[in-house]
């Protein structure tokens, strides 16, 4: 991963939020658009942070840069970018998305919501490199098309406990069974299972089945986000 930000501070900030996850390095750290499209050169980074008011050029115009360069040479990595800036304009977060940013946080944010972003793109980049030929919920998931309300909580299911939920599967990426989760997460077992099937049922968690000595399968979670 490359960060970019002209502030020094900020970006040594980004570099440690990063650094805490597993899975994530930061290979590089530029402070204006020359040098971060000298050093994406140089470094091929999957994932590109990318705040728009840089000294010498935008942010918007360091990532059309950047797809030029792929298009040139079929041989390049793909690199993704994530936008890490303070502009709050419409104009500019559509021409952000045009240019082909995955995501766009406004500035000042928390931690986790950096952390959110991060997971998100890895489990895209899984994603496709997991599909030969996609299925119309592949595409969905990807681009973010569900149908409105797919995802809103139903009644009889709440935020906080559905939150909990997401964390308690999120911190066992091997997956749990719905008594599992239910301990882990000091819940009844059965409503354990109904945010459980909710998830699954949202394209979120992903469940197997995994057959014991009853002969009974049973019915295993991991989140898939």
């Amino acid at each position: 991963m490359l960060v970019v930000d002209d502030d020094f501070m900020v970006a040594k900030l980004h570099s440690r939020y990063v650094s805490t996850m597993d899975g994530f390095d930061v290979v590089g750290v530029a402070h204006n658009g020359a040098e971060a499209l000298r050093a994406a050169e140089r470094l091929r980074p999957d994932l590109v942070l990318l705040d728009i008011y840089l000294p010498d050029m935008d942010g918007i115009d360091v990532l059309r840069a950047l797809r030029s360069a792929q298009e040139r040479d079929a041989s390049r990595p793909s690199t993704d970018a994530l936008f890490i800036t303070a502009a709050r304009d419409a104009g500019v977060i559509r021409a952000a998305l045009r240019a082909g940013a995955l995501h766009y946080l406004i500035k000042p944010f928390h931690r986790s919501a950096l952390q959110d972003q991060l997971r998100h793109v890895a489990s895209l980049r899984a994603r496709f490199d997991g599909l030969g030929e996609a299925r119309q919920e592949d595409v969905d998931q990807i681009f973010g098309t569900r149908p409105p309300g797919s995802r809103e909580l139903p009644k009889g299911l709440a935020a906080p406990t559905a939150g909990l939920v997401e964390r308690t599967l999120r911190d066992h990426p091997g997956g749990l069974s719905a008594s599992e989760c239910a301990e882990a997460g000091s819940l009844s077992r059965v409503s354990a299972r109904r945010y459980l099937e909710w998830f699954a049922g949202t394209g979120r968690a992903e469940v197997t089945l995994r057959y014991g000595g009853t002969g009974r399968p049973e019915r295993r979670y991991r989140w898939t986000g």
